[in-house]
């Protein structure tokens, strides 16, 4: 079972929904927000505890204390409740596009930035990682939703580097969706070898894979000796 101290850890800080979920909408609003996050944040305590296929719904209604009429106004299936999972991990990479764009810091501090945060998720704990990239290889439905959500992560990633290239700070020889495919390949990878025994800690991990992967698509005149 997970202990006391990974519950708290997963409670107690994830972060908010994206800006397309916005919580400032009104009582009404805020409060079916407030009620999705606990479902969500309940189902996750379950799938690092238990393991993705072991959890039924009405464990999950259990553990956020809502009726499974109320779990189904928000989601389909269990496997629906990683959508939300999905739109944070976009949300960040549209931040960091937006970030990108502004012009106002390096693109390699713009993608460090992202890279970290988008292991925060899964990251929580080993058992949550685990349980989610099993989840990923083992459910269908859960694998379609994760396979869009990748495919629209590369397509805003590979916005960011043309713009980088354009900047001359990242190689305009290399394609920018390849890149973008590789960045996702490092970070996924990262996690996957973090899940098995949990140490360093992800973020070591995370910088160090980074700090490798920026060094193949730095532009040559930016390369530091």
């Amino acid at each position: 079972m997970v202990n006391n101290v990974q519950k708290s850890k997963i409670d107690k800080s994830h972060p908010k929904l994206p800006a397309r979920h916005p919580v400032t909408g009104g009582r009404r609003q805020r409060r079916a927000t407030e009620t999705r996050l606990r479902i969500f944040r309940s189902a996750l305590e379950l799938y690092a505890e238990r393991g993705f296929q072991s959890v039924t719904v009405e464990a999950i209604t259990e553990a956020a204390d809502v009726g499974k009429g109320t779990f189904f106004n928000y989601f389909a299936s269990k496997e629906q409740v990683l959508a939300v999972f999905a739109e944070i991990q976009l949300g960040k990479v549209n931040e960091a596009l937006q970030l990108a764009f502004a012009g106002n810091e390096p693109t390699e501090k713009v993608l460090r930035k992202l890279a970290k945060g988008l292991a925060q998720e899964p990251g929580r704990t080993p058992e949550l990682a685990r349980a989610l990239i099993s989840a990923f290889l083992a459910n269908s439905a859960v694998r379609a939703l994760m396979n869009r959500t990748m495919i629209e992560g590369r397509r805003l990633l590979a916005k960011l580097i043309a713009a980088a290239q354009k900047r001359d700070e990242v190689n305009s020889r290399l394609k920018a969706e390849a890149i973008a495919k590789q960045f996702q390949q490092t970070m996924m990878g990262t996690i996957l070898f973090w899940s098995l025994h949990g140490e360093p800690s992800l973020e070591k991990c995370v910088e160090e894979s980074f700090k490798y992967f920026w060094r193949s698509i730095v532009a040559a005149e930016s390369q530091k000796s």
